[in-house]
């Protein structure tokens, strides 16, 4: 291992108040969730009213993310980031306040609000390659996958606990106040516009972006991962719920955040010296998910099974992201990553539905059955693509990428 990459990064300009901002951005985005399931169902009486509302908002926000992102491309991150910022806090303000006698209305608000939510994790995934180079840029995709296993766990608790010492229309307000306040910071650290280079050719459409011999094997085994991600999730609240202790979930959840953390941490580290292709991070993955097969019917046995296969995920992840930024053309970064995005909430929600048919029919273990199966094709679909080489980190497939 070697720590000189996170050294390297924290002194090279920009790259701390970029990603320290992105971070607090994305924090109070990921919170809501819970205050707006708890806020509907109390205006609802119901939990299935909840997640009506939470479906709308999803929907809102899987359908909007690309159009932002490639707007983004077009005419400056910055104004694109603030203006969504800005408008998501005020329709989360008004999902806060509408009484509720009026919770039939809540689906459009939340779908309004979805449609809002600033393309922050895509600015800032298309923002890295212009920063740093080399090592650098692998060091700088394992920190933000390790950061965001880190917001997928703070940011339901922060949600959570909001609603426990406050209530759900509290924790609506505080979340866009601090977002809006967060969005704005994180708008103001983007980089200057990078104007198209006419000797590049035009910029590919959006059909072209998407459908590439590389590109669209990427955002298919993003997809199915993110399918498999939903799937386990689901499997930990069945274990949990098999040995009568819904605290189980919560436990595996985190063992395997920590998996992916360390993992992440280490990633970055490594000196990255050969070739790498991204396929065997992803069959590797698909390894220790089907050894957890065998070990559903024992929490601890399982619970090192997730730690072993978390400290996979933000590797995996990350070695995703630098392939499919370096396969892309500068001019339509943040295009490509919001096209990733709305993948992976599509995904995450196909692989909730599918993950719960299959352990009522089936049992608890196919859950992780549904996994490995997934990590499988997504490795299949990888082995096409150009892995990563050292030498080329700092000239980024130019011309040849854009056809």
């Amino acid at each position: 291992m070697d720590l000189s990459a996170y050294r390297d990064l924290w002194k090279t300009r920009g790259v701390t108040a970029l990603l320290a901002s992105a971070l607090v951005a994305r924090l109070p985005v990921l919170a809501t969730m819970v205050p707006l399931a708890f806020l509907a169902k109390d205006a609802a009486g119901n939990f299935g009213w909840a997640g009506v509302v939470a479906g709308a908002y999803s929907v809102g926000t899987a359908v909007a993310s690309v159009v932002w992102s490639r707007m983004a491309d077009r005419r400056g991150a910055r104004k694109v980031v603030i203006g969504t910022g800005m408008a998501w806090g005020l329709w989360m303000a008004v999902l806060a306040l509408l009484p509720y006698s009026w919770y039939r209305l809540l689906p459009v608000a939340a779908a309004l609000a979805g449609v809002f939510v600033a393309p922050v994790t895509s600015a800032l995934r298309a923002n890295w390659p212009r920063l740093v180079h080399g090592s650098r840029l692998r060091a700088v995709y394992s920190l933000d996958a390790t950061a965001q296993e880190l917001l997928f766990v703070f940011g339901p608790m922060t949600g959570a606990i909001m609603v426990s010492f406050a209530s759900p229309r509290i924790g609506l307000l505080a979340c866009a106040a601090t977002a809006a306040a967060a969005i704005w910071w994180f708008g103001l650290n983007q980089r200057a516009d990078v104007h198209h280079d006419e000797n590049a050719g035009p910029r590919p459409t959006a059909w072209q972006l998407v459908f590439h011999p590389h590109r669209t094997p990427i955002l298919f085994a993003w997809a199915c991962l993110v399918m498999g991600f939903a799937s386990m999730s689901l499997g930990m609240v069945a274990v949990a719920d098999e040995h009568g202790n819904r605290l189980i979930a919560g436990v595996l959840e985190t063992v395997a955040a920590v998996g992916s953390v360390t993992g992440g941490v280490i990633n970055g580290a490594l000196p990255g010296g050969r070739t790498s292709a991204v396929w065997r991070r992803m069959l590797l993955f698909a390894g220790l998910v089907t050894a957890c097969i065998f070990v559903t019917s024992s929490v601890v046995a399982l619970a090192i099974g997730m730690f072993a296969a978390g400290c996979m995920i933000a590797p995996t992840v990350a070695a995703l992201y630098e392939r499919i930024g370096a396969l892309t053309p500068t001019s339509a970064h943040t295009e490509i990553f919001g096209w990733t995005q709305s993948g992976g909430m599509v995904g995450s929600a196909v692989g909730s539905a599918v993950a719960g048919a299959v352990v009522e029919a089936a049992g608890v273990r196919y859950a992780w059955v549904l996994t490995a199966a997934l990590t499988v094709l997504a490795t299949l679909s990888l082995l096409r693509v150009p892995p990563h080489r050292p030498l080329d980190m700092s000239a980024v497939d130019g011309a040849a990428v854009v056809a």
